[in-house]
């Protein structure tokens, strides 16, 4: 996780930033505190930080920051200029800390954990909003690992960890809505109807996708009652975490974190 020092609206790079919309500092400083007790406290995760930078305000966001595979940290190539910044640093603290640190070739977009899940052994990538699918070939041949590819075709939901959450015991959240038709028959042939916790559209508005899975407990930002309920029918439990200054950057739980 990376503290929320110089987080900010600083320019608009997906459908919910807006500059005249700005976060609160104190309030989005709170919130960040909340989710970082809550996994740290409430659920024992062993929690590392990365120093923020000013010049970065969306480092926050370290799901951004690489995909994980073992000891190799696959870092991002951002699409958009103003992200960019944030690959030095990120590969200087996985480098620091003893990680295989992997860079893909200049020109390829890949926007890390955010477009890249791992389901039952399978990584799940994102692509066409911030990710090319010319980097799913090269991750898989590098890893050795099998990736699908799923196209977003939402724009509201441009990452694949906005609309998709693999979750303990082969257990998927998503919202159909995000991807492409055959995306869904990728995702509806590899998991199983019994597996599959669909959210409706309003869940999808408050970014209940974007949750932090941890054994059988599930964070997500405040949502519906029906989705709890969901939830508890499948074995989990749903604790809810205030994210609303980070949805206005297009953000929630899973964004801010990034399991290594």
């Amino acid at each position: 996780m990376c503290s929320p020092d110089f987080y900010g609206i600083k320019y608009e790079i997906n459908p919910w930033m807006k500059i005249e919309i700005q976060s609160d500092h104190e309030k989005s400083k709170k919130q960040w505190n909340e989710l970082y007790r809550t996994l740290k406290e409430d659920l024992n995760v062993d929690i590392k930080l990365v120093e923020p930078k000013e010049d970065v305000p969306d480092m926050v966001f370290t799901a951004n920051a690489a995909v994980m595979y073992g000891n190799k940290a696959v870092i991002a190539k951002f699409k958009f200029p103003q992200r960019q910044p944030e690959e030095e640093y990120f590969a200087k603290w996985f480098n620091d800390n003893g990680y295989e640190v992997i860079t893909l070739p200049d020109g390829m977009a890949f926007e890390g954990a955010g477009d890249a899940l791992y389901l039952d052994g399978v990584l799940y990538s994102g692509y066409i909003p911030r990710s090319d699918i010319a980097a799913h070939t090269y991750i898989s041949e590098f890893l050795k690992i099998p990736v699908v590819s799923l196209e977003l075709s939402n724009k509201s939901f441009y990452h694949l960890d906005t609309c998709f959450c693999p979750l303990e015991g082969g257990y998927l959240i998503y919202y159909p809505e995000a991807f492409d038709s055959y995306a869904n028959q990728v995702i509806e042939s590899n998991v199983s109807e019994d597996k599959r916790i669909i959210v409706n559209e309003e869940e999808a508005s408050y970014f209940t996708c974007n949750a932090v899975n941890i054994g059988k407990n599930v964070v997500t930002n405040l949502t519906t009652k029906r989705f709890s309920d969901l939830l508890a029918q499948k074995g989990f439990n749903h604790i809810q975490v205030d994210m609303s200054e980070y949805m206005k950057a297009g953000g929630a739980a899973k964004c801010l974190t990034l399991k290594i």
